[in-house]
């Protein structure tokens, strides 16, 4: 069974995911996925060398992704250009590591622009970790560091939370407890293995 697996930033999507893991389900995180694919020394980093230039690397070699964010976070069409460079990469990431994955699996999709991207449909479900927009933003102040204005300028480069509610077959509400999260991931995952 496949399925994608989604939230707006600070939702607590990356917890879901380690939850699923933990519940045999084969999680394939997209967010170490983009970073593979534009390592020091990879065709992906060459392009967006490219694209954005030498400056985007620290000292050592490495893409400075803090300042290449600060770049594609305030300019939609910039974002659109690093997209059109990592989203195929990762993809084909994706693809390749879902192969690998025993064929009665509950593979994820940890995808965080699922929504954005247009391929909730190639998925058998769809779950979206749901927290309201003042929780999002308090947990990126709170747990992150970022200004109000960094935090509200993520969120304005993602869907809604109604664009994201609308492609999910099931919603994981994250304003509880831990327990009360684990709970119902379980009670979800159950679903998706009872219907594989």
């Amino acid at each position: 069974m496949r399925v994608g697996l989604t939230g707006g930033v600070a939702s607590g999507k990356s917890t879901v995911a380690a939850i699923l893991a933990e519940l045999g389900a084969v999680v394939i995180d997209g967010d170490a996925l983009a970073r593979e694919v534009v390592e020091r020394g990879t065709p992906g980093l060459d392009r967006v060398v490219a694209e954005f230039g030498a400056d985007m690397l620290t000292a050592d070699g490495d893409l400075d992704r803090a300042r290449l964010g600060a770049v594609v976070f305030a300019d939609p069409e910039r974002r659109r250009a690093l997209e059109s460079i990592v989203h195929p990469l990762v993809f084909e990431r994706y693809a390749a590591a879902e192969a690998a994955a025993p064929a009665d699996a509950v593979v994820v999709h940890d995808i965080p622009l699922l929504a954005e991207t247009g391929r909730a449909g190639e998925f058998d479900a769809v779950l979206v970790v749901d927290v309201p927009p003042e929780v999002q933003l308090e947990r990126m102040q709170r747990d992150r560091g970022w200004t109000l204005a960094d935090a509200q300028g993520r969120m304005a480069a993602q869907a809604s939370r109604e664009d994201r509610l609308a492609i999910a077959t099931h919603v994981i509400d994250n304003t509880g407890t831990r327990e009360d999260l684990r709970q119902r991931v379980t009670e979800v995952f159950d679903e998706l293995v009872a219907g594989a």
